[in-house]
């Protein structure tokens, strides 16, 4: 989802039952077009450090500064 000047997500990798499986990421616009079709580049990547998606997306919404 679009965060300011970022997009922010929470990602899905599945490490096993009862074991953290999320991330967060933020990525940037790299050109000056911000449509949702504009390109974008990473910006920072958690590790898998998440039990929800919530906290993933609070990960990303921290750090997309």
């Amino acid at each position: 989802m679009r965060f300011g000047d970022k997009v922010i997500v929470a990602g899905y990798y599945y490490n096993g039952p009862g074991k953290p499986s999320y991330f967060g990421a933020v990525y940037e616009f790299l050109t000056a077009d911000t449509a949702c079709d504009a390109e974008i580049g990473l910006w920072e990547v958690s590790g898998v450090d998440f039990m929800d998606e919530g906290h993933a997306i609070e990960w990303a919404m921290k750090n997309a500064n």
